[in-house]
């Protein structure tokens, strides 16, 4: 099943998807470098990151949904497809949460609460990740119906799919 959101012949989702959660994990680096007696200014890169990341977040999790709603409904697919997304809205619900908490503190700092919190988030988008991986790899999603070792360049002229 190929992609409906593309740009240039490939998927957009996983072109987006790689910046959120690079983002989202640096900023649990820093934060935890912060809290084991870092510079101060590393919580506030955490914090900075944190809002980056859900910016990308929400913009990869767009391109997601339009590829989702056009899985067929009652298929693996769906089903997985469905988990790896409500996953991912929850890691992006929790930082968001995070981020707000940090904004009305004193400073920018994650404190040992909150850095539990964006573990636990990570570790979700892990899960999220290979369920990705999945739907791709195992199931097709995304993938064009004339994938091979032999394809030809998706900059190259279309043929039309014959099915």
């Amino acid at each position: 099943m190929e992609s409906r959101a593309k740009l240039l012949g490939h998927p957009i989702h996983p072109m987006l998807v790689v910046f959120p959660l690079g983002l989202l994990v640096a900023a649990v680096i820093f934060d935890f470098a912060d809290l084991v007696g870092g510079s101060s200014t590393l919580g506030d890169v955490g914090f900075w990151n944190i809002a980056a990341g859900l910016v990308g977040g929400l913009l990869a999790a767009t391109a997601g949904l339009v590829d989702l709603l056009a899985i067929p409904g009652g298929t693996r697919a769906k089903r997985v497809g469905t988990i790896h997304g409500a996953t991912n809205a929850g890691v992006v619900l929790v930082f968001a949460i995070v981020w707000f908490v940090r904004l009305a503190g004193n400073d920018r700092a994650a404190g040992g609460g909150l850095f539990v919190l964006e573990l636990v988030a990570l570790a979700a988008a892990g899960v999220a990740a290979w369920l990705g991986g999945e739907l791709v790899d195992r199931l097709g999603v995304g993938v064009s119906p004339d994938a091979n070792l032999d394809a030809p360049s998706s900059l190259g002229r279309q043929r039309p799919v014959t099915r």
